[in-house]
């Protein structure tokens, strides 16, 4: 029985439900694509994907939008981006801490003018959506109030969106600091009033280590063990200065990941950004414990922090997945940041060639297991919500010219990961809503 409001959407549809990197490069396996094919939806859920041909056959009845010419592919996933950092973008010439001090800390000091703060999380939603960002896991502000304007926003927009308020007690600009019990009793508001309303859910943000002291990741444990399924979101490993003043700071870590672990830090709940200089032991630990790490190409570069160790870490077996890290990062696009991806590690001491099935996967399904999510979203199986981007590139543009040359598909979609952007994003669906159609606010 096909529920009332059912729609076969008709493109040529990719989705990467196995991870490509358990096949080698260019196995038909790694990338699923229907060239003339049909997303059948309804009650905001995937009924079924596949030929286009066989479902109009099977389901006669069902109304058909025709997006031939176009692309469709699952929601993109930004597993590490900072709202109150929207209008920072493109600061170059910094390394990390220099960054920090004179160009984000300043800015994210201002989140303490709340209608500031909510027009700049009116913006970042708007930005998420126009990009094809379905789902994006977001370091809050330091300040509940605007912290609460971003999951305000975030719920009026329908999109999903996993946040917290970010803690930190030393080391950043007085105004940004809270003392543990404050941190800890604001967090708990914000946990009571948004942690699972509607698409929302909630994530304990540390800002990272250096400005955390053991009190203030004690709070960040007790959250973490009171309220048994909101997520962790912090920084690691992303600069050797900060590694090296992270030692003074805690002088019986024998690693980075050993701060997290004294507090319980390390879990299946936790996605950690960067990761650029780990040790062989760290990733041996986040892999046994499930904990996801966020590649930043964009940030790494921008910043000068690093290359990505992706092999090092696909061969432990940790989660990787892509995050923009704006504003460190480059912008909004996860096509772009997987481009990024692809380049960085083009020159890598040891490369990861990143095909196009790759790249989907890395900005798509990677990003719904760092969130512990991808029995919910981040491909087209069946009975996973219908959260899908409509891509088409302008008609006269150079990338249509390219994606019409294709000899394959899968050329087409590595043509729309060098140079789509948001001019390409036709129509934006989560859970079979629009939250975003090309010429429409």
């Amino acid at each position: 029985m096909i529920a009332v409001g059912t729609h076969l959407f008709r493109a040529t549809i990719f989705h990467t439900p196995a991870n490509p990197f358990d096949f080698d490069i260019g196995d038909p396996r790694a990338l699923t694509c229907h060239q003339d094919g049909g997303l059948l939806a309804g009650d905001g859920r995937v009924v079924a994907c596949g030929e286009y041909e066989s479902l109009r056959a099977e389901h006669p009845a069902v109304p058909t939008t025709d997006w031939r010419g176009g692309f469709i592919v699952p929601g993109f996933i930004d597993s590490h981006v900072h709202f109150p950092q929207l209008r920072i973008i493109g600061a170059l010439g910094h390394t990390l801490l220099d960054w920090l001090e004179h160009v984000a800390l300043p800015e994210e000091a201002r989140m303490s003018e709340t209608p500031y703060a909510a027009d700049t999380a009116r913006r970042f939603v708007r930005a998420l959506a126009s990009h094809g960002t379905t789902t994006a896991l977001v370091f809050g502000a330091h300040f509940p109030a605007a912290t609460a304007e971003l999951f305000e926003a975030a719920a009026a927009s329908g999109l999903r969106v996993v946040s917290g308020l970010v803690l930190s007690d030393r080391r950043l600009r007085p105004e940004l600091h809270q003392t543990p019990d404050q941190a800890y009793r604001e967090s708990r508001q914000l946990i009571e009033r948004y942690h699972k309303r509607g698409r929302l859910l909630y994530a304990v943000t540390p800002r990272f280590a250096l400005s955390t002291t053991d009190a203030m990741l004690d709070v960040c444990r007790r959250l973490l063990a009171e309220y048994q399924d909101v997520r962790l979101q912090t920084h690691i490993n992303e600069n050797s200065d900060e590694i090296a003043e992270l030692a003074r700071l805690f002088p019986w870590a024998t690693d980075y990941l050993a701060v997290y672990d004294r507090y319980g830090l390390t879990t299946s709940r936790s996605v950690m950004a960067h990761n650029i200089h780990a040790t062989s032991a760290e990733l041996e630990r986040m892999a046994a414990a499930g904990t996801a790490v966020a590649h930043c190409p964009g940030s790494n570069a921008a910043l000068g922090s690093g290359v990505f160790p992706l092999s090092r870490h696909v061969e432990a077996g940790v989660v990787c997945s892509i995050g923009t890290d704006v504003g460190g990062g480059i912008g909004f696009g996860m096509m772009k940041e997987g481009l990024q991806a692809y380049l960085m590690q083009r020159l890598a001491p040891d490369p990861q060639i990143l095909d196009a099935a790759r790249l989907l996967y890395l900005t798509t399904l990677a990003g719904a297991k760092a969130l512990d999510l991808d029995s919910e979203i981040g491909d087209f199986r069946a009975g996973k919500a219908a959260d899908f981007v409509y891509l088409r590139p302008p008609a006269d543009s150079v990338l249509a010219s390219a994606v019409h040359q294709a000899d394959s598909p899968q050329r087409a979609l590595s043509a729309l990961f060098t140079m789509a952007g948001p001019e390409s994003v036709r129509e934006v669906r989560v859970a079979g809503d629009v939250v975003h159609r090309m010429g429409e606010l």
